[in-house]
């Protein structure tokens, strides 16, 4: 009875993040003529969706190579094989809301394969912090640039600065987790969590991995900046870089609030509300180079699907 009663309870938040999705786009497109939109749209844009969808290959690169560096115990798998599940996580990223659940997906599915789940979530989920880490630190040095620029309300810094401390905090608490004692109780019901407190743990020793793997975690967030600067520049405007990491970190934070679908109609609210309510860009041309950053995204996703096709077989 529990489980149904849980599964009843997920299924009307998936509703209700669904039709948040659809409101969030009809409200926009209310606001906004598609026409309006799509007059943005033009041939010459294709070289700079082709530089998105090589920045977006190179991001999976990257991100697989860094779980792969994260992978610090057990046998030695090809880095294909973590490129494919990189693919997959992006295929299911895509329909789960928050832009978590694929992470979830590919990290349990290599951990069952290989016989390492703890090892497999725990690289994943620090792969994702630190990721996060990353485009704190973006922000944080282009804000002061981009406030010589723009006024940018206070919330918005607010926000981030609080989202940050909450990012920190949350890694210290994998890296040293064991130094936490869990009830009994708790842990006799959630057998996996001294499993996972180990493989996070372990991660103390291992200084030069969590090194190196900040790193990609900075390349792929300079990629992902750069996509954004490519699906502007494809509708013809030229945005000072400053605002554009700030505006981008804003908008990647606001869409992860679980109250959509992986931020969908969210996400274009929000920038909207950036570009056009503070650096006065029209609102058509704003929603016409969001819209094109899907282009990426469904190509990741594509390359993810064929995997799991190819699984499948």
């Amino acid at each position: 009875m529990a489980t149904n009663n849980t599964g009843k309870k997920l299924f009307i938040k998936r509703i209700i993040q669904l039709l948040v999705s659809i409101g969030g786009f009809a409200y926009i497109f209310y606001r906004i003529p598609l026409n309006e939109v799509i007059n943005n749209w033009n041939v010459s844009m294709t070289p700079w969706i082709i530089a998105m969808l090589i920045a977006a290959t190179l991001v999976m690169v990257i991100q697989a190579n860094r779980w792969k560096g994260l992978s610090v115990q057990g046998p030695e798998i090809p880095f294909k094989t973590y490129y494919a599940y990189t693919a997959m996580g992006y295929f299911f990223n895509n329909l789960l809301p928050t832009g978590f659940g694929g992470d979830a997906v590919k990290s349990l599915a290599f951990g069952k394969k290989f016989n390492q789940t703890s090892q497999s979530v725990s690289a994943v989920l620090l792969a994702r912090i630190q990721g996060l880490l990353a485009m704190f630190l973006c922000f944080f040095i282009a804000l002061p640039f981009a406030l010589n620029k723009a006024e940018i309300p206070l919330v918005y810094t607010v926000t981030m600065t609080a989202a940050l401390l909450a990012c920190m905090v949350f890694i210290l608490l994998c890296l040293f987790s064991d130094k936490f004692p869990i009830p009994h109780f708790v842990t006799d019901k959630l057998t996996f969590i001294p499993k996972m407190q180990k493989s996070l743990s372990i991660y103390r020793l291992y200084k030069k991995q969590l090194l190196l793997s900040s790193l990609d975690s900075l390349w792929i967030q300079l990629l992902t900046l750069f996509i954004a600067f490519s699906y502007f520049k494809a509708v013809g405007v030229d945005i000072d870089i400053s605002i554009l990491v700030v505006f981008t970190s804003i908008t990647t934070v606001v869409s992860m609030l679980p109250i959509s679908l992986n931020g969908i109609g969210v996400r274009e609210g929000i920038q909207v509300a950036l570009f056009t309510g503070i650096l006065g860009i029209p609102a058509p041309v704003v929603l016409a180079a969001g819209l094109l950053g899907y282009i990426p995204l469904l190509f990741q996703a594509a390359q993810g699907a064929i995997v799991l096709i190819a699984r499948k077989k």
